[in-house]
């Protein structure tokens, strides 16, 4: 639309030449004096005449400095408009997360490389959790598809393989005392399944998930609150855990709606440290423990309940 605006102007110039509309009653005035003759010597002399070449130059300068001011406009208006998008972008930029940014060269802040994650399929016509016609808030899809998948560079653990696995398995993360204390809940709770997966990372990080599906939401919530005592650090601990806080830099704005989750973290610790979390999504419960030596990290922590915590809710 600039360029066809830009060179109207110049048709209008050509059309509205008073110069050139004055030669030709000039160049009819010649034949008068000289009949014939004068006739051929009219052709010659625009050719020898300077003055009838430059006269429609003449004019060309005023209409060359409408395009001069057009195109001064059309680069300021082009500078702007690119200034806006280089500002746009730049918002738009700031405001992804690092890894949503295609192609943009950023430091590692230690996520892990976790695969595109979908949610699995459902037979057809049962609704998913928190929709319309599953008030019970039940996960219909296979519990063992619910589980997140191990990352890139991954050590599968081959006991922990994604499928199904007994309560005693689940039962022998955490110490020898609580194992009897939770054992009685989870017997009366009408437990349905347990799947799990775990992992090690190259940094030596090991990653085990545990979900438990139970027959409703009040059975979840019940061995949730009474057995697990997910919302204090009175609960029964993880084997070799000795003291635990709550995990308060686990950030608000990466929780799921509709779902509880609660985060903890080993302190004081000794070699090594733990971080565990529990997720409450309707009728299933998430258990998640990373531990590393030295320092279990925050960030692979904070990514893998995140992501797990999606995939439930």
């Amino acid at each position: 639309m600039t360029t066809e605006q830009q060179t109207e102007p110049e048709p209008e110039a050509a059309v509205t030449d008073p110069e050139t509309e004055t030669a030709a009653p000039e160049t009819a005035v010649v034949p008068e004096q000289a009949p014939a003759p004068a006739a051929e010597s009219l052709p010659e002399q625009p050719a020898e005449q300077p003055e009838p070449a430059p006269e429609p130059e003449q004019p060309a300068p005023k209409p060359s400095r409408k395009p001069l001011l057009w195109a001064a406009a059309r680069w300021t208006a082009a500078v702007l408009v690119l200034g806006g998008i280089g500002t746009g972008t730049a918002l738009g930029i700031t405001s992804m997360e690092r890894t949503d940014v295609p192609g943009l060269a950023t430091e590692n802040d230690g996520r892990w490389a976790y695969p595109k994650i979908s949610l699995p399929a459902l037979p057809a016509g049962v609704p998913r959790p928190y929709t319309k016609g599953n008030a019970g808030e039940v996960h219909h899809a296979d519990l063992r598809k619910l589980l997140l998948p191990a990352p890139a560079g991954a050590t599968l653990d081959p006991k922990l393989n994604g499928g199904w696995v007994s309560v005693d398995q689940f039962l022998s993360q955490y110490r020898k005392d609580d194992r009897v204390k939770l054992s009685e809940p989870l017997a009366e709770s009408t437990l349905r399944h347990v799947a799990a997966r775990g992992w090690t990372m190259p940094d030596g990080t090991t990653t085990r998930i545990h979900l438990l599906r139970f027959n409703s939401v009040a059975f979840a919530e019940a061995f949730k609150d009474d057995a697990l005592e997910a919302g204090a650090v009175d609960g029964p601990l993880l084997d070799g855990v000795e003291g635990v806080e709550i995990d308060g830099a686990f950030p608000t704005e990466i929780r799921v709606p509709y779902t509880v989750a609660y985060t903890f973290v080993e302190l004081p610790h000794d070699a090594d440290q733990t971080r565990w979390a529990y997720i409450q999504a309707g009728d299933t419960l998430a258990v998640i423990t990373q531990t590393r030596q030295g320092e279990a990290l925050t960030v692979p922590f904070q990514q893998t309940v995140a992501l797990q915590n999606q995939l439930l809710g």
